[in-house]
């Protein structure tokens, strides 16, 4: 990476330290959860979606770290969970569980070069930790946006899910790390699982996770592996280089799409799918692994095309869509414009869906099947 006088490698340097450390959360709570009768660790809010103890333990960490680094309680951070179900009195066996698993992983910091607090925190502190991440965004200032777990379904199936965190500046996202911990450093690791293994908990204990990063304007994005046992994160070497993909024949095109069929239209995509002569079956793939498959070279297309009525939210998209970008591709909503991370929590202005390519010639027959037959659906 370029020197430490370069804009904003001191914000990468942390965040991506800090998603290390959101990562080893996650994976001690997610053993937790394949085990049998350990479903007190899961709550539904109160919009029926599914909130764990690592949604809020990873929020609280990543709150109190980056308030630690970059400017106390004035700090701008956006992100999903709020206090309102951990702060009623049936939830507080899961405030207990979340407490220990942040104090838990603050104590580790100093594993991944940073400083954790003097004294463990107390269950006031970690319910104002994650309540500090109330912030809207907007076009001016710095604003973090951190997803705990992206993909949360797929992180209690023990699948694929995301920690997402990424840094707008004056509207523009100027950082993003995607911490990967089910998805492994080895090439076509993604489609092997999605072959062969529904459940993530059935990967080898010898093969590592991973943390994609990078910043605006770089042309670069990096990938480190997780670290495990009492090894220490080793920045500068552990680090390398991804590129998106250099196919473009889309008959060779591997196709990534959501899972979820309730905020993104399968068929329609089937249709575009089929227009522009994809002849791969789609990896349907929870959270924002997605994005990581295309910059890391392993999958060419991301089509989402959410059903009316449903918006997109930036903490589902910023970290992705940059690292996507700075690493060789191309994102833009279904009529082919940049998104706009710069209206608040959501994609305001999003045309018709996201499409993310490992390149311009993809993206352009892509969005001209859009076109085509967009007056037909039923979107």
């Amino acid at each position: 990476m370029e020197n430490d006088n370069d804009e904003y490698t001191k914000e990468l340097n942390v965040a991506v330290r800090v998603v290390h450390m959101a990562c080893s959360l996650c994976q001690k709570v997610q053993k937790q959860l394949l085990f049998p009768n350990n479903s007190n660790q899961i709550k539904s809010k109160d919009d029926d979606s599914l909130v764990t103890v690592a949604d809020w333990g990873v929020q609280a960490t990543v709150s109190w770290m980056l308030s630690e680094a970059f400017g106390g309680q004035n700090i701008s951070i956006v992100a999903e969970e709020d206090v309102q179900t951990l702060s009623k009195p049936e939830s507080s066996s899961q405030l207990g569980m979340v407490v220990n698993a942040v104090n838990e992983c603050l104590a580790e910091a100093p594993k991944f070069g940073l400083k954790g607090p003097n004294d463990a925190l107390g269950a006031s502190q970690v319910l104002e930790a994650i309540n500090r991440c109330d912030s809207t965004g907007g076009p001016v200032g710095r604003h973090w946006v951190l997803d705990p777990v992206d993909g949360t379904l797929g992180f209690v199936r023990g699948d694929q899910y995301a920690i997402a965190l990424a840094m707008i500046d004056d509207g523009e996202v100027a950082i993003g790390v995607l911490g990967c911990p089910n998805y492994p450093v080895k090439d076509d690791s993604l489609i092997k699982y999605s072959q062969q293994c529904p459940f993530m908990s059935e990967m080898s204990s010898r093969e590592e996770g991973c943390v994609m990063y990078t910043k605006k304007g770089s042309g670069k994005a990096w990938m480190q592996p997780l670290i495990h046992g009492d090894k220490r994160l080793e920045w500068q070497n552990s680090a390398r280089t991804i590129h998106v993909s250099s196919i473009d024949d889309p008959a060779l095109a591997t196709f990534c799409e959501p899972v979820e069929k309730n905020n993104s239209n399968h068929s329609f995509a089937a249709g575009i799918a089929n227009t522009v002569g994809l002849r791969k079956k789609p990896l349907r793939v929870y959270s924002m692994v997605k994005y990581a498959a295309i910059a890391r070279g392993e999958a060419e297309i991301y089509m989402k095309f959410a059903r009316s009525g449903y918006k997109e939210k930036i903490w589902d998209h910023a970290a992705g869509v940059l690292l996507v970008q700075e690493a060789g591709g191309v994102v833009s909503d279904a009529g082919g414009t940049p998104l706009d991370f710069s209206r608040g929590i959501y994609l305001e202005g999003l045309d018709r869906g996201i499409v993310a390519c490992s390149g311009f010639k993809l993206h352009e027959k892509i969005i001209g099947a859009v076109y085509a037959s967009w007056e037909s659906s039923n979107l």
